[in-house]
């Protein structure tokens, strides 16, 4: 079946209350992945590095976006830039540790350097080559922004807007540590779960349940993202944010944590999770572990629901299921932004 046809398969005018949720082939397909890299990930804005890994010149972050690698540093002149991690010689990777401080950037492979605002300065043996312009052959940029305390990039120069949360401060809160998770699901199983309402905490998360209102759970869904927020233990608010289409911020009364949800494959999912709070001294360090240990019991449990969930997609005997009304109004927003994505590389026929 084409791609076309896949994506015609799910229809995104339908209200939230006769819905279906996006086909099992979304999930499966390979083809489908190339198409998300192309067009859900490459239009978007995504999470590069934190802000503060990039304050002094030539401190920086590399990463992957849409299975490209970049970079993002600061330069001498203070300037923040992102570009390709490719040496414009043979392609190598010119930085390959995931952060650090250079005075300037060189490729291990043949020596190519480049300076920290991606200019060509040297390439070895490079002197009897003709029609060879050293100032065209810096390093290629790639959009940056900075976004509340983080460092954004974007592929596509069409691509929408930051989205803008007014009402979320994450300033009381300092980065504590960071816990990497390997999924056997695709990436858009995570963001189901993550997206629907509240449905599985009872069922699945015991020990949050007990600390979260699911009766007054609430849902507040906006053009390209999602506040799901409950009443919390002690007369607080729990606060989740999603942000189309990859990075979730969640926010408690003393801390916060953010989730980045990066496809590895058709059905594996890596995700980052980042924990602040809002005191990191040496007398609190004890409470917050406690804190990521109990947040890990919850993400265990995520990670045995997601892997089945993937399994099922791929039975005869599951196509598409539905939408509750009440707790899935995000995962309909996720879907109809992703259809729309999607579209917008499948050629008209």
């Amino acid at each position: 079946m084409s791609l076309e046809n896949i994506i015609a398969r799910y229809d995104p005018t339908a209200p939230l209350a006769e819905a279906s949720t996006i086909p099992a082939a979304w999930y499966l397909d390979p083809e489908f992945a190339d198409l998300e890299r192309r067009t859900v990930f490459s239009h978007s804005w995504q999470v590069a590095a934190r802000l503060e890994q990039v304050q002094r010149p030539g401190q920086y972050v590399t990463c992957d976006v849409a299975g490209e690698p970049f970079v993002v540093v600061r330069g001498n002149d203070a300037a923040l830039r992102g570009f390709f991690n490719v040496c414009r010689h043979h392609a190598a990777a010119v930085l390959t540790q995931a952060s650090g401080q250079a005075a300037y950037l060189q490729c291990p492979y043949h020596g190519w350097t480049y300076s920290l605002e991606g200019n060509l300065k040297s390439a070895p043996d490079m002197g009897n080559v003709r029609n060879f312009d050293r100032n065209s052959m810096g390093l290629v940029p790639v959009a940056v922004t900075i976004w509340k305390r983080w460092v954004l990039i974007r592929l596509d120069p069409n691509g929408p807007a930051v989205t803008e949360i007014e009402a979320l401060d994450v300033s009381p809160f300092h980065w504590f540590a960071r816990r990497h998770y390997m999924l056997d699901c695709n990436w858009k199983v995570f963001i189901d779960n993550y997206l629907d309402g509240g449905y599985h905490v009872p069922h699945l998360h015991n020990g949050l349940n007990r600390v979260l209102d699911y009766s007054e759970y609430q849902i507040d869904v906006g053009e390209r993202s999602c506040l799901q927020w409950s009443p919390f233990s002690g007369g607080e608010r729990a606060l989740y944010y999603w942000i189309h289409p990859n990075f979730m911020i969640n926010v408690y009364p003393t801390a916060m944590d953010t989730n980045l949800v990066i496809p590895r494959g058709i059905s594996q999912t890596e995700v980052i999770f980042d924990f602040y709070f809002a005191d990191i001294s040496d007398e609190a360090r004890a409470r917050n572990l406690a804190s990521i240990a109990a947040s890990e019991e919850i993400q265990n449990e995520d990670v045995s629901i997601c892997t089945s969930v993937q399994r099922g997609l791929a039975s005869r005997a599951y196509e598409s299921g539905r939408l509750s009304a009440r707790r899935e109004a995000g995962e309909h927003l996720f879907h109809r932004l992703l259809y729309e994505d999607l579209k917008r590389g499948v050629p008209k026929s």
